[in-house]
């Protein structure tokens, strides 16, 4: 169905128009994006530069910081604009490329945490066969796959949203444009948004979600068969993190996912934490729990330290 009305832009209202609290409100998202970029940014050089972290895991984890930094980077500097300019107006144009981009990212999250769940599992489960199942060509067509799919599955989602009638208002009560913003002022939504719209649900949250939960159940069952102390340690630190990453960021969808249409306040908190503060922690997650990463930081740091000190004497 083609557009009723057409929409030439649209309002964004976040943070029910407050003013006062403007400046606080520009300072904490700042400094988040600063953080999150550059935490994101470091762990990306430090895998790069280390041969001894060119392994899969470590490419997977390096994707992840990538798409962090897509996630606050689609959202942050334009919400950032509008504060700092006052100007809430957005193109139509300027909307559906966010919410593309954002699902490009969103996308590509879900598939990478999904793989790096196999690569758990077969690390743990399957270690003989690792470097074969998982070698340098196998990791490029992974990674390959993962943006092709996300760019072409954000392409049939936001095409589909460009053919929903808008006319109930051109408000969006959210600091982006999101789906769940521009679907709430449609009049229509067609039927085959809905199919695709269930059918992601499940291809790219649900089944992936449940094959994590049987690979970790395979994963644990082996560790705990694990003779000796060390072994078992050194197997659970591999998995914390990423497993304290899946927890966060699928608990954050389903509660964002279950709150009704009319708590704004609330969805825009969780989307807040979602889009903003979780892109953040995942490489701090990582850093903390894992040696490897943790130690080449440090390593790389002390280095550039040193070698300033060394310039200036």
């Amino acid at each position: 169905m083609k557009n009723e009305t057409s929409v030439k832009y649209f309002y964004i209202l976040p943070f029910s128009g407050e003013t006062r609290s403007k400046p606080f409100i520009t300072a904490f998202f700042f400094l988040i994006y600063v953080v999150g970029v550059l935490i994101n940014s470091s762990i990306i050089t430090v895998i790069c530069l280390e041969v001894q972290l060119h392994k899969p895991m470590y490419l997977f984890i390096c994707n992840l910081s990538i798409v962090d930094i897509l996630f606050t980077s689609v959202t942050v500097p334009k919400l950032l604009h509008m504060l700092l300019s006052g100007n809430q107006i957005v193109s139509s144009a300027q909307c559906y490329t966010q919410l593309y981009f954002f699902f490009v990212v969103g996308t590509a999250e879900e598939i990478i945490l999904f793989i790096m769940a196999l690569d758990r599992y077969v690390a743990i489960c399957d270690p003989l066969h690792y470097n074969e199942i998982l070698n340098h060509k196998n990791c490029t067509l992974i990674t390959v796959a993962i943006w092709v799919v996300a760019f072409l599955n954000s392409l049939l989602f936001v095409t589909l949203v460009l053919y929903m009638s808008s006319c109930h208002s051109n408000i969006i009560h959210q600091f982006y444009c999101d789906a769940k913003s521009l679907t709430q002022i449609t009049c229509t939504t067609s039927e085959m948004f809905i199919i695709v719209n269930g059918v992601e649900i499940v291809m790219l949250a649900f089944i992936p979600l449940m094959f994590t939960f049987i690979s970790y159940g395979n994963i644990f069952s082996v560790i705990f068969k694990m003779k000796s102390k060390e072994s078992r340690k050194k197997a659970f630190s591999t998995c914390s993190s990423h497993v304290t990453i899946i927890t966060i960021y699928y608990g954050i969808s389903l509660v964002g996912y279950l709150i009704p249409p009319y708590s704004e306040v609330l969805d825009t908190v969780f989307d807040i934490v979602y889009t903003t503060i979780v892109p953040m922690t995942n490489p701090i997650i990582y850093s903390l729990q894992n040696s490897n990463v943790q130690s080449a930081l440090l390593r790389n740091i002390s280095d550039h330290i040193f070698s300033n000190v060394m310039v200036k004497d």
